[in-house]
């Protein structure tokens, strides 16, 4: 944390959790207000496992994002469970959520956030992502007043997290809504995780794009050497799955696909962390770790 006990008054400082069902563009919309990527996507459900925080300041305002995983209703696996955790501790205790939905879609799934966000007692944004894909224009506002009439909301706002459009419009709406405060980030700190943290989940992400729908979720990766020597690091990470069948989909033939894995992962992460990499990937087998409270809480999903 920063020590800015001076800070002037008129400073504006708080928190601002994104909600809403599993794929319908939280980690895209992170990733664009904030102008860099720090939470991975992917067109899968159930990319983001652990509630994100990114961090955005620009002169007198510093908001405090909090992305989180999308809310399951089957809460079968001890990773699902986890996950609802997450992402109903992010709403408790902050100053604005963004509950994003998808153009016309309306399910189960979104009437269970809606459930959750009528006990939450601070000001709610409903912003209806991928309105680019929406053809007939003219058909959204009467959709947005009905959905306007059936949540209690303060605003409503159609976006696209992709394209880019009225995210100006949405941040400007959640500065409003922000109380007077010291920041509590230096203001060059864009998150909280570690670089541990999100060498690993540049890796799941590019695991999870690259084998769609082959891979169950029951993969997790774990950053087992860390090592900057010179113009050089050293990231070493071992990916747990359950069955042997899921270790030879993710190594493919001849090794290919974990080599192309790495090679993408690498890219990444000599953006982020500005070094040059050496990445080395192992796989290992580990039955039941995603339904295992004990085996969940070693790899680093700790509730928060």
């Amino acid at each position: 944390m920063s020590s800015n006990d001076d800070a002037p008054l008129g400073t504006l400082c708080g928190y601002v959790a994104i909600v809403g069902r599993p794929n319908v563009g939280k980690s895209t919309l992170l990733n664009h207000l904030l102008g860099q990527k720090i939470s991975i996507t992917s067109r899968k459900p159930q990319t983001t496992r652990n509630a994100v925080v990114g961090i955005k300041t620009e002169g007198d305002v510093q908001i405090i994002f909090v992305d989180t995983p999308g809310l399951h209703l089957n809460e079968t696996r001890a990773i699902n469970r986890y996950m609802n955790r997450a992402a109903s501790t992010a709403m408790k205790d902050v100053d604005v959520v963004v509950f994003l939905v998808d153009r016309f879609i309306w399910n189960d799934e979104d009437e269970a956030v809606a459930a959750q966000l009528s006990r939450v007692q601070c000001p709610i944004i409903l912003a209806v992502n991928k309105v680019d894909k929406v053809e007939d224009k003219e058909t959204l506002l009467p959709h947005l007043q009905k959905l306007a009439e059936k949540l209690k909301v303060d605003e409503v706002i159609p976006v696209s997290a992709l394209r880019n459009i009225n995210l100006e419009r949405l941040e400007s709406l959640l500065v409003e809504r922000l109380p007077e405060g010291i920041h509590l980030y230096p203001e060059d700190q864009i998150t909280d995780r570690s670089s541990r943290f999100m060498a690993a989940e540049i890796v799941r992400e590019k695991i999870t794009r690259q084998l769609g729908d082959e891979l169950p979720y029951q993969m997790a990766v774990e950053i087992e050497e860390f090592k900057q020597e010179g113009a050089l690091l050293t990231i070493s990470a071992l990916i747990l799955v359950e069955r042997d069948g899921q270790k030879r989909i993710l190594i493919g033939e001849k090794g290919e696909r974990i080599k192309q894995i790495g090679q993408q992962a690498r890219l990444d992460m000599e953006k982020l962390f500005e070094s040059k990499i050496m990445l080395n990937l192992w796989v290992k087998v580990k039955s039941g770790w995603s339904d295992d409270e004990r085996a969940l809480r070693s790899l680093g999903y700790n509730d928060i």
